[in-house]
């Protein structure tokens, strides 16, 4: 197979722990040709959305920056490759959204594109959650400052954050007392002209803010629990949490299971949905992480789950 896959420049790659990386040296291995473009590399010229990609081969190299080579450049019609790989980071902002309508027209044409561009599109990572509510802990979203701050004083104790973030940025925790409690609501929602979500804070995250992986609907079988450090409200491992990778629970299957059909059947074959105890708080469909801990501490080879998927819908 030949494989597209579309990401941030490959020099600034952390191997060790990237799962793009995972993706791209699993497919490697089992002969699979690799190219990668970045999201501004695609183009639609005479009605065919094409990129100019290079042809990458990995090296042994496990770490620094010589783990790949570049070994040739061309234009491809995503419509001639087998399998094209979105795996660029948020925000979704409005160069993503191009990418996505792109992929829609390249679609049309016959590219197989994993997330779908529609998906991608439909499922912001935070306004998903309330397709499943019956999973999620009291959450509102409106760019009213008056509006989040009867939602502070409802629940007191509440954890803010953007629609479009990652990674734990812009993420607070406030409560009625807070005396940064203005500052913040205004610093996130802009002075009132941008929608922000807030949820009612969950000790459980103590715990770990756990990541579990759906691979065309199907749940692996461990999740990686991102506990917060001393100090800190976010588990991200982005923002300094660490990772410990469990076995599901039960409560964390029964959601994953709920989810995953429903979410493969509108074209999503990889997605993170985060869970905090027993609550739904977000579901990733960009670029879902966390392949590498999960696989290192588990010995499920999540890359190969994921590349199984691949071709099952390609070959």
């Amino acid at each position: 197979m030949r494989i597209l896959v579309v990401a941030d420049p490959l020099a600034g790659f952390k191997i060790y722990k990237d799962s793009t990386y995972a993706m791209m040296r699993e497919a490697a291995s089992r002969g699979h040709q690799i190219l990668a473009c970045l999201s501004s590399d695609l183009r639609l010229k005479n009605g065919i959305v094409e990129a100019q990609a290079q042809v990458v081969v990995l090296t042994d190299t496990q770490s620094g920056h010589d783990w790949y080579r570049i070994v040739g450049e061309e234009i491809i019609a995503l419509r001639d490759v087998d399998a094209v790989i979105m795996r660029k980071d948020p925000p979704f902002d409005q160069q993503y959204l191009y990418a996505t309508q792109l992929f829609s027209l390249a679609e049309a044409q016959g590219a197989r594109v994993f997330n779908r561009g529609q998906a991608l599109r439909d499922f912001n990572e935070k306004l998903a959650i309330f397709q499943f509510e019956q999973f999620i802990a009291p959450t509102m979203v409106s760019q009213s400052i008056a509006d989040l701050r009867a939602f502070v004083s409802e629940h007191d104790d509440v954890i803010v954050k953007p629609l479009d973030g990652m990674g734990g940025v812009g993420i607070f925790r406030i409560t009625n007392n807070d005396a940064n409690l203005g500052s913040i609501l205004e610093m996130l929602s802009q002075n009132g002209e941008k929608p922000v979500m807030a949820q009612k804070y969950l000790p459980a995250i103590k715990d770990g803010d756990k990541r579990i992986l759906l691979i065309d609907g199907v749940p692996v079988d461990w999740c990686l629990a991102r506990i917060p450090q001393q100090g800190e409200t976010r588990g991200n491992l982005a923002a300094g949490g660490s990772g410990v990778a469990r076995p599901l629970t039960a409560r964390d299957r029964e959601i994953a299971e709920a989810l995953g059909p429903q979410l493969a059947a509108q074209g999503l074959l990889l997605v993170g949905l985060d869970v905090i105890g027993d609550n739904l708080t977000e579901v990733n469909v960009t670029s879902p992480t966390c392949f590498q801990e999960i696989t290192a501490q588990s010995g499920i080879n999540v890359a190969g789950l994921f590349i199984d998927a691949i071709e099952r819908k390609c070959v």
